[in-house]
């Protein structure tokens, strides 16, 4: 009798590595988590050590191939994080650290280029809005900051060519990963010549391009180091955001894949490359086929866990709803709406739809009778507010009937309330280990050539993973979320007079 199969599906993202194990057709699955650090070595910096990303990687891996027994792993298929950058040496190996999407260094750099009216040019080609988390504008800090990185690098590249190294020893990228780099020209595929004349660059200073199907044989030392025979496939995949529309099942017309973490994002897919003439969404591949479109916010779960080290200290304790499980419960003693408090969750360089990494954060209609349970809450309806924001812009591409939502948050009960009811339609919450994940093995059995379609890929992965579940949509809540956004311009209208008095102060020269 033949051993069972499985795929791994490998997930590289911000703050963690997860490994999920597959089984094809057989009610069999494993997951291997491992996090590290995001680090700030200097203000507006938030950068990752690629040892640790590796180690870190290599572990989960091991975990899961020890368990798989005598199963056979017909591939390992990869998914990570997007708008990294990592300098590597001659001899291949980094020499700076990686440079994540929430790292703000090149903020002067990105407004230039607005003030110059080059933005609009360069979002059209690449179908990436231009602001700081784009390797694009990081290129041109190094350039200008960093002389003696600038000498050292051979090539540059992002978190996926870090993984693809170290697993079959070749120096590469794929579609996916480069739609996001604000340097591809979508229209023929290939690093724009126009975006890296503006860096100083050539196409021989990036890494080749391969398709998300392509597939390399992962090389003796990786495979020493997690226990997999050498050779085994390795499929390069595809970036993080548009696998997670595959592993929820949010390929079809109409249908909005939400993904909320660290940040949070909500995708559309499209049958091909195009750009928004707002400037509002990016536009990012999943296969030379299909596309999508969208915006991401760098303020997700992120912003709660600030207002609860801020408001809440002490009130950190993990539950069964995740790490925030003590914070949530205290938000949701005050009633949806904080009692008119807003927040505005821009901690971190905000993306969209604005793209303006210069947004302050704020709470507005601030009162002596808020208390932290309001500051909390606000947080939490704030981040589900910016959703909303770009769900709008998606529906003058194509209206959104429904939403398939993933990620960590939605474990709590008060996660999805607040997001179903702010984005008024309905919404289907997938298990965390049919996300990404998933979306990484499913398409490592299409390059296989094991299913014809994408979505025939998807329906082979078998495992015990928390069914699909919907999330009641109360329409009474609903109402409530209606005018809370309406009276966000209120609010703001309402501080004119400040601005008019402090602006005349400075004026006169009185303190």
């Amino acid at each position: 009798m033949a051993p069972p199969q499985v795929v791994i599906g490998l997930d590289v993202g911000t703050t963690s590595v997860k490994a999920v194990t597959f089984g094809l057709g057989e009610p069999w699955l494993r997951v291997a988590i491992r996090e590290y650090p995001l680090l700030q070595p200097a203000p507006d910096q938030q950068v990752q050590d690629p040892e640790t990303i590796l180690a870190s990687t290599a572990d989960a891996l091991a975990e899961c191939v020890e368990a798989t027994g005598p199963a056979e792993v017909v591939a390992v298929s990869l998914s990570a994080g997007m708008h990294g950058l990592v300098a590597f040496g001659a001899d291949r190996r980094p020499v700076t650290p990686l440079i994540t999407w929430a790292d703000a260094r090149s903020r002067a750099e990105a407004r230039e280029l607005h003030r110059s009216g080059q933005a609009a040019a360069l979002h059209a080609r690449s179908g990436v809005p231009v602001h700081p988390m784009t390797p694009l504008t990081k290129l041109l800090w190094f350039r200008r900051h960093d002389p003696d990185t600038w000498r050292r690098a051979r090539w540059w590249g992002g978190l996926k060519d870090l993984l693809v190294g170290w697993l079959t020893g070749a120096l590469a990228t794929e579609l996916s990963s480069a739609s996001g780099t604000g340097l591809l020209d979508m229209a023929t595929r290939t690093w724009s010549t126009a975006a890296l004349d503006l860096c100083g660059l050539s196409a021989d200073d990036l890494t080749p391009i391969e398709p998300p199907t392509a597939v390399l044989a992962l090389a003796p030392a990786a495979a020493d180091r997690v226990g997999l025979p050498a050779g085994t496939p390795v499929v390069v995949g595809a970036a993080d955001g548009p696998l997670g529309n595959l592993g929820t099942g949010a390929l079809e017309r109409g249908v909005a894949g939400l993904s909320l973490g660290t940040s949070g994002a909500v995708r559309m897919a499209v049958d091909g490359p195009r750009a928004d003439p707002d400037r509002r969404l990016f536009c990012f591949a999943l296969t030379d086929a299909v596309w999508v479109v969208g915006g991401a916010i760098s303020n997700g779960a992120a912003a709660l866990r600030w207002a609860g080290s801020t408001f809440a200290d002490g009130a950190q304790a993990a539950g069964d709803e995740g790490p925030d499980a003590a914070v949530l419960e205290l938000a949701a003693k005050v009633p949806a709406g904080s009692d008119g408090l807003v927040m505005l969750p821009y901690l971190l360089a905000e993306r969209a739809p604005l793209w303006d990494p210069d947004l302050p954060g704020a709470y507005l209609g601030l009162r002596r009778e808020h208390t932290r349970e309001h500051l909390l809450r606000a947080a939490v309806e704030g981040v589900c507010m910016q959703m909303r924001l770009i769900l709008d812009e998606l529906d003058a591409v194509e209206p959104v009937t429904s939403v398939r939502a993933t990620g960590g948050a939605f474990r709590s009960g008060l996660w999805r309330e607040v997001m179903a009811a702010m984005l008024g339609r309905p919404v289907v919450v997938v298990g965390g280990a049919d996300g990404t994940a998933r979306g990484a093995a499913a398409l490592g059995l299409f390059a296989l050539g094991r299913a014809p379609t994408l979505g025939e890929a998807a329906a082979q992965l078998a495992g015990p993973a928390s069914p699909p579940s919907g999330v009641d949509v109360d329409a009474a809540l609903v109402a409530t979320y209606d005018r809370l956004r309406a009276s966000v311009a209120d609010l703001i209208d309402r501080l004119d007079p400040v601005a008019t008095l402090f602006s005349r102060s400075g004026d006169d020269g009185r303190a």
